[in-house]
C-alpha cells in the first residue's frame, strides 16, 4: 500500500474501497470481502444508507480499529451547525466507532459555512481526525478555504480518463489540500474497459485496463476508490503497487480527455432517488 499525508499529518491509504450504490443489505458482505483482500480504507456516506454495513464488517473483522481509515459524508439535508453535529453522532453510531477518520461535506448546497463550523469543532473535539469537502468547484472551494479557520484537507471530485481535471492537484496544493477521485472507472461507461489505448498500455505491463487507470490516478498523487462487489475484481483493483507507468504512458492517457463528466453520482437524479428515504 502507498500512503499520502494530509495537511495535519494524518496518513491516508491512497487506495480505498467505495460503497456507493451497494445495497444496505449487501454492504457488510462486500466490505468483509474487501477486508480479506487487504483493503483498509473505506468510503461511505450518510446518503448511501449503508454506513451500518461498513461498521458491522469492520467491527466483526477482528482487526484493530486504528488499522482502518473510514470516510463518511454529511448530506445537504443535514447542513447547518446543529444538524451537522447530529448527523455526525448518527454516523458514529452506525459505523460503531468513536471517531471518523475523514468527514466530508457531500455537496456544495445550503448552509455550507454553518456545516463547516460544526465540522471544525468536531475536528477539535477529536470526533473526526480530518475534514474536507466533495464536488466543490475551484471558485466555491476558494471561497470556503479563505473564509475558514481550518482549510479543507480533501476535495473529493470526479476524476477518470475521460474527465481528468488536469491541474487540479496544483490548484488544491496551494491550500494544502489533497484530491480524492470518485468514479475512477467512469462507471464502466463509453467502453472504457475495452478502450484500445488503455488496453495497449495494460498489455505492456501485464495489467488490466482497470489496473492501469487506478495506477494512473495514484501516480498523480490522488486518493482513489474503485468499487466492485466481486472478489476477483476487488483483488485485481488492489494489485496496483507492483508496477509504475512511464512518463510517456502517463502523457498518452491525457489523449482520452473529453472534458465532460461521465460518472453517475450526486446528480439531480441521484438526489431525487434517495429523497424518498428522508435523507
Amino acid at each position: 500500500m502507498e500512503y499520502v499525508k494530509l495537511s495535519n499529518g494524518v496518513e491516508v491509504p491512497q487506495l480505498g474501497f467505495g460503497v456507493f450504490q451497494i445495497l444496505p443489505n449487501e454492504t457488510k458482505d462486500a466490505v468483509s470481502k474487501a477486508i480479506e483482500e487487504g483493503y483498509r480504507h473505506f468510503d461511505t456516506a450518510q446518503a448511501y444508507m449503508n454506513e451500518e454495513g461498513v461498521g458491522q464488517a469492520i467491527a466483526e473483522s477482528g482487526i484493530d480499529r486504528d488499522e482502518f481509515f473510514i470516510t463518511t459524508k454529511v448530506w445537504h439535508s443535514h447542513h447547518g451547525y446543529e444538524q451537522t453535529k447530529k448527523a455526525c453522532e448518527e454516523s458514529l453510531k452506525k459505523l460503531q466507532t468513536d471517531y471518523i477518520d475523514l468527514y466530508l461535506i457531500h455537496q456544495n448546497i445550503g448552509d455550507v459555512f454553518g456545516t463547516w463550523r460544526a465540522m471544525e469543532e468536531l475536528y477539535e473535539e477529536g470526533k473526526v481526525k480530518a475534514i474536507g469537502v466533495c464536488n466543490f468547484t475551484e471558485t466555491r472551494f476558494t471561497n470556503l478555504a479563505i473564509h475558514s479557520k481550518i482549510k479543507p484537507m480533501v476535495n473529493q471530485i470526479e476524476i477518470n480518463p475521460f474527465y481528468q481535471q488536469q491541474g487540479t492537484e496544483d490548484f488544491h496544493a496551494k491550500f494544502g489540500t489533497l484530491i480524492e477521485s470518485w468514479g475512477p472507472l467512469a462507471e464502466g461507461r463509453n467502453g472504457i474497459f475495452k478502450n484500445p489505448l488503455l488496453a495497449e498500455i495494460g498489455e505492456k505491463y501485464g495489467k488490466s485496463v482497470a489496473q492501469v487507470i487506478i495506477r494512473w490516478i495514484i501516480q498523480r498523487g490522488i486518493i482513489v476508490f474503485p468499487k466492485s462487489t466481486k472478489p476477483e475484481r476487488m483483488e485485481e483493483n488492489f494489485n496496483v503497487f507492483d508496477f509504475e507507468l512511464s512518463d510517456e504512458d502517463m502523457e498518452k492517457i491525457k489523449e482520452l480527455e473529453t472534458g465532460e463528466p461521465i460518472a453517475y453520482i450526486d446528480t439531480p437524479e441521484f438526489v431525487e432517488s434517495i429523497s424518498q428515504f428522508g435523507v
